[in-house]
Order: structure tokens, then sequence, then C-alpha cells
């Protein structure tokens, strides 16, 4: 599957409400990415201690995130491409890690600016392209070709292929 994440940030439980007795709801339902399904009429009680237990499994999350071939363990702070390890500056790997928390995803100047560097309204400053051109030599530098996109006029994304 092509870009797929192993993050469980981007899996958001989702729970189907569906009618008594209609099962083809419920398969529907979970064949189409749910996570659970509960039938109509049911113990506030119950959707309750399901949504919990929904909420638990989602706390634990992996350290690790990969995208392609590429893995970073955000444990260890190690990024590798295939079996190569890359070396990144702190700032670098952060970014990568935002980047590859949200992957096929376009993200603005304005979130990575605060979600990455936390501040906002720093519009002149070019530290996102800075960064994101070391990024990207160091990628390509290990064989990683044309994962980090710019989107004109909005901000970067990372997928496979051009975009």
């Amino acid at each position: 599957m092509s870009g797929f994440n192993t993050s469980v940030y981007n899996h958001v439980p989702i729970i189907v409400l569906t009618h008594e007795g209609q099962v083809s709801e419920r398969v529907m339902g979970l064949n189409a990415g749910a996570s659970d399904c509960l039938s109509k009429p049911f113990a506030i009680e119950e959707l309750i201690a399901r949504v919990r237990a929904h909420l638990r499994q989602g706390l634990k999350e992996t350290h690790l995130l990969q995208f392609e071939q590429l893995v970073l363990n955000r444990k260890a702070r190690q990024v590798y491409y295939g079996n190569q390890e890359i070396e990144l500056t702190a700032k670098e790997f952060d970014l990568l890690e935002y980047l590859m928390r949200h992957p096929n995803q376009v993200l603005t100047r304005e979130q990575i600016l605060d979600d990455v560097w936390g501040y906002e309204n720093c519009a002149s400053s070019n530290i996102i392209e800075v960064y994101i051109r070391y990024l990207r030599i160091k990628l390509e530098a290990h064989g990683a070709k044309q994962l980090i996109h710019t989107v004109r006029s909005v901000g970067y994304v990372l997928r496979t292929g051009a975009y």
C-alpha cells in the first residue's frame, strides 16, 4: 500500500451505530473502516465503555512511523531509509516526524511553524524552506526520491510520486 503510515496518530476510532438487526449495515461499516459497531437500542453505559476501550487502545501508540521505505523511530530519534541510517539534526528530525505523522496531507507553512517551531505569524522567515531543502538533500542522498513536495502558495506534503 503506497504511503502507508503505521502511526496510530492517524487512526481515529469510529463506532458505527446501526438499526436493530441490520447485519448488512454493521458489515458495511466494518468493511468501510469502522473500529466497532453497536446496534440500536443500546445502553449508553455500553457505548461509553466501548469508547473508553478504544481510547485505551489509542494510548498504546507505536514509537515507529513508516512511509514507504522511510522509518522513523521516535524513542531512539533515528531515521532509516531502507537499511541506511540518515543523520538528522534535532529540528530536521522534528520536521520529518511532523510530516510523517500527516502523510498525504498538505500542511500549510502556518501549521508547520506553529507545530514544529512553536510560533505563528513568521511569514517573512524562510526557515521552513531551508529545513525542507536540508531534508530533501539528506533523503535523496540515501535513495529516497521525491517524498516531500511543495504545494505552491500553500505548503508541503509527504507523498510518493509527482504532485
